[in-house]
Formats: C-alpha cells, structure tokens, sequence
C-alpha cells in the first residue's frame, strides 16, 4: 500500500491512498473544519465522503512532470513510468502551484 499526504498552501488536506482496489483520496477531518478551507481540485470538491477510482486521479496524474523531466526521476529513481503513485511520491514533494505531495510513512498503530 501507498500513502501520501496532500497539502494546500502547506495545510494537511487529505491523503491519497493506492492499494489492491484503486486508489482513494480523502479529505483531513481536521482540513474540513477550517472556515477557508477549499478543494484540491474542481474535480475533487470538498466534502467528508471519500474518493474511489480504478486509476490515480487525473488531477494528481496531471502533477507528475512530463518529457524530459519524467525521462529522468525515471533513470534516477528507477521507477516505471507506469507507477504513477510512485511518480507521483517521488516528484510532488515541491510542485509549481498551492499542492504538495509528500509520502506518508505512517501506520494505523501510529495514529493511536
């Protein structure tokens, strides 16, 4: 499984989860409280109901460099250029925009 933490003007959003069903992203409880809080993306509004899909969100997708850049995390990184979670984890730490995605290497046990 792979975990990732979302944030928007460097505020926890959500996390975006890819496991054996697809991918999932969900909105932070606490992110949802906020009086400004606003969506990732237009295609992802804000809301408590979590996100499903077969396949990474086009909006992360969308985040992962292209061209030349691709053609180097993937040399570098010797990753896939089919594993777009593991693109997305290692190349959307510092994205051009209000997003980051950063990995999360916490566990359920972690949390309690």
């Amino acid at each position: 499984m792979k975990r990732a933490k979302v944030f928007l003007h460097d505020r926890l959003a959500g996390r975006l989860v890819e496991d054996e069903n697809g991918f999932t992203f969900t909105y932070d409880a606490e992110y949802l409280k906020l009086p400004d809080a606003t969506a990732v993306s237009l295609t992802l509004p804000i809301g408590e109901k979590p996100y499903h899909d077969m396949v990474l969100f086009p909006f992360f997708d969308g985040l992962i460099p292209e061209g030349w850049l691709l053609d180097i995390a993937e040399r570098s990184w010797k990753i896939n250029q089919r594993d777009r979670m593991s693109l997305l984890l290692a190349c959307c730490k510092d994205c051009i925009g209000a997003v980051s995605v950063i990995p999360d290497d916490e566990t359920e046990e972690d949390k309690l």
